[in-house]
């Protein structure tokens, strides 16, 4: 016998009147939020719509740099990236072996790719975005 463990991603959406729409999220998908309410917005929402449309029809994942986390999407799954996982710092060097020590210092994240769609349409209800 198997058994899966299936992780859901836990989060909020909150209309904060000084900072804006913002996303609260589960520690192990932090990235995620940060990159939701500081790359994405708002604004950037039908562009990441149409990514999700694209990853759709191709048989690679596609790539969105951002300013400070990028997005790998694929047809499986979401995977952030922040930028300084790429970055040669001693402190990076320490944990180079050592994925999960990676994840845990909040660089790495990753949700399936349907939870991503549910959040995306989620958070582009609740911006007004569509």
């Amino acid at each position: 016998i198997s058994v899966l463990k299936v992780k859901i991603m836990e989060y909020q959406f909150i209309r904060d009147p000084i900072s804006g729409l913002r996303i609260k999220i589960s520690s192990e998908h932090a990235l995620i939020g940060r990159w939701l309410n500081e790359e994405i917005g708002k604004e950037k929402v039908a562009m990441v719509q149409a990514l999700i449309s694209s990853v759709k029809t191709s048989y690679e994942p596609i790539t969105l740099k951002g300013q400070e986390i990028d997005l790998i999407l694929s047809k499986d799954e979401a995977l952030f990236e922040a930028h300084a996982l790429h970055q040669d710092s001693e402190d990076l060097v320490a944990y180079q072996d050592d994925d999960l020590m990676l994840e845990e210092n909040g660089l790495v994240s990753g949700c399936g790719f349907e939870d991503f769609i549910d959040l995306i349409e989620s958070w582009a209800e609740f911006s007004g975005s569509r």
